[in-house]
């Protein structure tokens, strides 16, 4: 992260490298990135954008001169690319993985400093001096998440690594890596070659979706009193209904389908089982 932009239109912007080298958060790889899959995050996440579906932006790419070692298909063939960065810009780059990860470490106090900073930049129909912000942040994140599920979903996009350090706290598509668009319905879509069981099919999103936001509740929990807790769970009960909900709707506006009528779902999972014989 290099800084906060604001523009002229008063939005403000988190400006993020990919791509540039070690960081202290980069663990046993080597901070690099390479031609291919920055042009590729470029390209997807401004067509992303101007399909309305919330992401992040990429705003320049530079070629590197340096050359980075990387096994492309996880086979064992590891061949020498050439290197990229990119200059990728979000409202906010926090993820799920942000809090859980101070959860699990007890980090309790910095826990809630990071969160009440997210939902004060970044929830505005949150009150800051509610009881129940936690409650309410949680409420939006399920919802929102649930949005943006379905309209992956309605352009046949599949993440890739749906795991809980890429879903964004304010529900945006970020960290482009082994994505794909389905050329025709399959279920069983899967464009990263190294997921072998097909944890992140196409088709198995919207359950990962719910794990993560389990994943996120979980990370609450120790801020939240009983009652909370209860309301919370009740709140994650709803996931699957807001899906379900926002992925008829978006479909039946792709079908031109007026009103409601008890034959929509029935027609909707018939042309979809067609597409995929």
């Amino acid at each position: 992260l290099i800084g906060v932009y604001t523009n002229r239109h008063g939005e403000r912007w988190e400006l993020q490298l990919k791509g540039s080298g070690k960081t202290p958060y980069s663990r046993n790889g080597d901070g690099r990135a390479v031609l291919r899959s920055s042009v590729r995050e470029f390209l997807c996440s401004e067509a992303m954008h101007y399909l309305g579906i919330p992401t992040s932006r990429a705003a320049s790419l530079v070629v590197s001169d340096d050359d980075v070692w990387r096994d492309q298909f996880y086979n064992g063939n590891v061949t020498k690319e050439r290197g990229a960065i990119v200059l990728r810009l979000a409202k906010s780059w926090f993820r799920i993985g942000s809090l859980e990860i101070l959860a699990h470490s007890g980090e309790l106090d910095l826990q809630r400093k990071l969160l009440d900073f997210v939902i004060q930049e970044h929830f505005p129909s949150v009150a800051m001096n509610d009881s129940n912000r936690y409650l309410e942040f949680f409420s939006t994140v399920v919802l929102e998440t649930a949005n943006l599920i379905a309209l992956w979903m309605s352009v046949g996009f599949a993440h890739g690594v749906c795991n809980t350090d890429n879903f964004s706290l304010l529900s945006i598509t970020i960290d482009y890596g082994p994505f794909g668009f389905m050329d025709s319905y399959d279920p069983n879509f899967v464009p990263n070659t190294s997921d072998d069981e097909g944890r992140y099919k196409i088709g198995n999103q919207a359950n990962v979706g719910m794990f993560n936001l389990n994943k996120l509740l979980q990370a609450l929990k120790p801020l939240l009193d009983p009652r909370q807790k209860q309301l919370a769970s009740q709140i994650l009960e709803e996931y699957g209904k807001h899906y379900y909900v926002r992925f008829t709707e978006l479909f039946k506006r792709k079908l031109g389908l007026l009103g409601e009528n008890e034959n929509d779902n029935y027609l909707i999972a018939f042309l979809l089982k067609v597409s995929l014989l």
